[in-house]
């Protein structure tokens, strides 16, 4: 009877987890940038505790994009505006679809039998995943560096036309859009039916996903590459101003504000949240760790060059790239460095961790698998 209580409980838990939450859960995939839509950067299973470069595949075109991996497969976008679909298991070329002139910053997004990229041209581009066969095309107003989230029957994708289009994900056809002040440049995270978009016009969004309908917003005063971190009732993200922010979505006002007292550099990279700890790279050079709660440091280690890559946590671990070319990995609680690999390129692009193994691109064209 107990066994059976439990079981219960364990359905009715899982019941409760959003759609694509579940996905990523149930299939140790990583189908988006930051690897689920609260943009986390938490992989639902680890690596190996001792890892190795498993494969390299050479496009020998600038790799600014993210990966993304699902059902055996990793997608790639590269900058001469190519998608490539590669195996995961051995780094083999399955298939290459052209896109734009280039894509940038852009990361695939996968769902529904469809991958989703954006760009530079400013057009998003919803392509098979087995054949690399387009589906459909949504032509925005211009250049595309955001990466796309799929929800359940939606994709949502910002611009730098100062809109966020949410469409079908099935037939791109537009569902609303949400303008802005200024560059969409961000990733949009959902969490509960709400859209959040940190802008570039200095303003914090939660719009409806249902309609577009904005609910609130709280300005945060200052210009941001990065991409908020949602857990509870906080959002989370640095800004060109030199900080790191948790803004309270209830009360609506900006919670802490962390700031390293020597170093005043921006945050370019997206954080990554677990144990109640934000890790987020600067172009100080250095990746800090920082209490969720109070906005306390905890840890800070200098690399060689600026950190634009945003760090991905599995197992207590924190993988991340540096524009030095190397490839770190730090115990989350201590900062201490476990391992290392000079890929000889900058990484600017972030991790994707799925299947035991981590795919990440470097600037020189290269795509590398550890595991």
């Amino acid at each position: 009877m107990k066994f059976f209580v439990s079981f219960i409980v364990l359905l009715f838990v899982v019941a409760l987890q959003p759609f694509d939450q579940q996905l990523a859960a149930d299939t140790d995939a990583w189908p988006q940038f930051r690897g689920n839509p609260s943009l986390t950067g938490v992989a639902p299973l680890s690596p190996p505790s001792s890892l190795k470069m498993i494969w390299d595949f050479e496009s020998e075109d600038l790799i600014e994009s993210s990966a993304a991996i699902a059902d055996g497969r990793v997608f790639v976008g590269l900058g001469s505006g190519q998608l490539i679909g590669l195996s995961l298991e051995d780094g083999k070329q399955l298939w290459e679809y052209t896109a734009g002139e280039a894509i940038g910053e852009s990361s695939p997004a996968v769902g529904s039998g469809l991958v989703y990229i954006g760009d530079l041209t400013g057009i998003l581009h919803a392509v098979d995943v087995a054949t690399g066969d387009v589906a459909w095309t949504f032509k925005t107003g211009s250049e595309i560096k955001s990466s796309p989230v799929v929800v359940g029957n939606r994709v949502l994708i910002g611009s730098y036309d100062a809109t966020l289009y949410c469409l079908s994900a099935k037939s791109g056809e537009l569902l609303w859009k949400f303008e802005t002040e200024s560059y969409v440049h961000a990733t949009p995270a959902v969490v509960d039916g709400l859209v959040y978009v940190a802008g570039c016009d200095e303003i914090f969004r939660a719009i409806r996903l249902d309609d577009g309908k904005e609910m609130f917003n709280v300005p945060f005063g200052s210009n941001i590459g990065a991409s908020p971190v949602l857990a509870g009732d906080y959002a989370y993200f640095g800004t060109f101003n030199n900080e790191v922010l948790a803004l309270d979505l209830k009360q609506k006002t900006i919670a802490w504000r962390y700031e390293h007292p020597d170093r005043h550099f921006p945050f370019y990279a997206s954080a990554a949240l677990a144990n109640n700890i934000i890790v987020v790279g600067g172009r100080d050079r250095m990746v800090h760790a920082i209490n969720a709660q109070t906005g306390e440091s905890k840890w800070t280690y200098m690399t060689r060059a600026r950190v634009d890559s945003s760090p991905v946590i599995a197992g207590g671990r924190v993988y991340v790239g540096s524009s030095d070319g190397r490839f770190y990995v730090f115990d989350l609680m201590k900062g201490s460095k476990l391992w290392e690999f000079d890929t000889g390129s900058a990484l600017s692009a972030s991790p994707a961790v799925a299947g035991g193994r981590i795919v990440i691109g470097s600037q020189d064209g290269r795509v590398i698998c550890f595991g």
